[in-house]
């Protein structure tokens, strides 16, 4: 029986649709299979909709695998460099010398200014 496998709310769903179509003379048993009939209708229903929404999401992590796919082979092509672009070892070497180059530079604008004001 599919009253056992679906839920409640499916089942009394079922049975107040069985119920607004009921005709005059129906029995009892023939509206309790009208409903049995709408309750099996409606978890085809409910299965045909999750298989639609299972493949659409497959289909959307396949097409979001293949973008990166895509952007990772991207991302491994050589970049060309600028012909101007400084080898990383004086690089490294600028980065140390230059901060401490404006600091000097600094506290020496700060001694002349502080002994021209006085």
């Amino acid at each position: 029986m599919v009253a056992s496998t679906s839920s409640k709310e499916t089942q009394e769903e079922a049975k107040k649709m069985a119920l607004a179509t009921q005709k005059p003379g129906q029995t009892k048993e023939q509206t309790k299979l009208i409903a049995q009939g709408i309750e099996k209708g409606i978890a085809l229903y409910k299965k045909q909709h999750k298989a639609k929404v299972r493949e659409r999401d497959k289909e959307r992590k396949k097409q979001t695998k293949q973008k990166n796919t895509e952007k990772s082979v991207d991302d491994q092509s050589p970049t060309p460099q600028p012909e101007n672009a400084l080898p990383a070892a004086k690089t490294s070497v600028l980065s140390g010398i230059l901060p401490w180059s404006l600091l000097l530079l600094s506290w020496l604008g700060f001694g002349v200014y502080i002994g021209f004001t006085q």
